[in-house]
């Protein structure tokens, strides 16, 4: 079976970095943090205190000014979010306007890694002053395909309307699969990408008892968050979009379209371990690289590049690391690794597909992104980028792209340079 090949012609972003895409690409690559602290008295009695609010030059987005109150009243903040990435990836891939026809065969895959906490609380609360209280918008508010569900009906897409929940790995999974959907022919067209709101006292308290969260540097913030560093201790929560547009190749030369990059392959696999710990042998992590480099129909030493999915947590990283050495043996010493958390925090189900678009975007500059805050790594024998960007030289830039979710479930794009 001949598949088809799928490219990446438009992406849009709103992140603890930046509230557009050339924004926090800019920031990434300066080694600007985008984590702040937590305020207010509702987090005064917890032990984390820092997070990574979505930020437009400095300051946050008001979804009052982009959108109507009745509109409000209708959608969750993830699928505001979602919508105004997804504003921006089309504007980029100059497919604002669709005809009826491409509308036929463009489809969207957009999932959330939880819903958000405070719309729970909030509705609860209401509930207990009177049935009447309770918004009749509620449940589509907090169902994980809506995102999905109002992009499709506000641009008319009758494709492929998926969403994919799977934790951390969201984004990831998002992106696989409407690869797979365009390669195997069921669209020419996907926007997917995963979409996050779920920083409260709640989420934070149970994050918290989980002992997943940093607490050791609530005073410094934008140190919090410390990849592969001796010191971390947890991951910051952070919160945003990124949105992706995919698109069969000769549909995207058919109108000249800009391509960054070719999703060249796309590997799953489960743990089988524990709910909430990757499996400590790294195996699952492993298995889903393997597959990646496989359906690429790659070697191992065509990759270059691995954006990590290393959260900062003390168990998660070194289990990533020692995958990463499983598969490339001695070739690591000609691999860079890197994880752009440092910079944004971890944005659950939207970290995949924000940090695929920094992988992106690396292959289409040649400029690897910085790990920020590494001052002690635990691996020496790794070029982990630590804290400065580096270029990257070789003849073809081809990367994998890692993402990992509580159940055990693990995702890993491979993906390159078009030619």
């Amino acid at each position: 079976m001949i598949h088809r090949r799928v490219v990446v012609t438009g992406m849009g972003v709103i992140s603890p970095v930046g509230g557009s895409l050339k924004e926090s690409w800019k920031n990434i690559i300066s080694g600007q943090s985008g984590i702040t602290k937590l305020e207010g008295p509702n987090y005064e009695n917890l032990p984390c205190k820092v997070a990574g609010f979505i930020k437009s030059e400095g300051s946050k987005i008001e979804l009052s000014n982009h959108f109507s109150k009745t509109e409000l009243k209708s959608m969750g903040a993830p699928t505001a979010y979602a919508l105004l990435a997804t504003k921006e990836a089309l504007e980029d891939a100059k497919l604002s306007k669709l005809s009826e026809e491409t509308k036929l065969h463009t489809g969207v895959a957009i999932g959330m890694g939880m819903v958000d906490l405070q719309d729970i609380c909030d509705t609860n609360d209401a509930l207990k002053k009177g049935y009447r209280n309770v918004s009749p918008f509620f449940v589509p508010r907090i169902l994980p395909n809506m995102s999905a569900g109002h992009i499709s009906i506000k641009y008319g897409l009758c494709g492929p309307n998926h969403s994919v929940s799977t934790a951390c790995a969201t984004g990831a999974h998002s992106i696989g699969d409407s690869f797979r959907f365009i390669r195997s022919g069921d669209a020419d067209i996907m926007i997917c990408g995963g979409t996050e709101a779920c920083i409260s006292p709640l989420s934070i308290a149970a994050f918290c008892r989980l002992r997943a969260l940093s607490t050791s540097f609530n005073e410094y913030p934008q140190k919090a968050s410390r990849p592969f560093d001796t010191k971390r201790d947890g991951f910051v929560m952070g919160e945003g979009t990124a949105i992706l547009v995919l698109e069969e190749l000769q549909h995207a030369l058919g109108r000249q379209a800009k391509i960054y990059a070719e999703i060249l392959g796309y590997g799953l696999s489960g743990d089988a371990s524990h709910l909430t710990a990757p499996r400590q042998d790294g195996t699952g992590a492993l298995l889903a690289m393997q597959r990646a480099v496989k359906d690429a129909n790659i070697s191992t030493t065509d990759i270059s590049y691995i954006n990590a999915h290393a959260t900062s947590t003390p168990l998660g990283d070194t289990i990533e690391i020692n995958a990463i050495r499983r598969l490339f043996h001695d070739d690591i010493k000609n691999l860079s690794v890197s994880s752009t958390k440092g910079a944004h925090g971890h944005l659950l189900g939207a970290a995949g597909n924000l940090e695929a678009i920094f992988t992106i975007k690396a292959i289409q500059e040649g400029l690897l992104p910085p790990t920020i805050n590494l001052e002690n790594s635990e691996d020496s024998e790794i070029n982990f980028v630590a804290n400065k960007v580096q270029t990257w030289n070789v003849q073809k830039k081809i990367a994998l792209k890692n993402a990992f979710g509580f159940g055990g479930t693990n995702a890993s794009l491979c993906i390159g340079q078009y030619s």
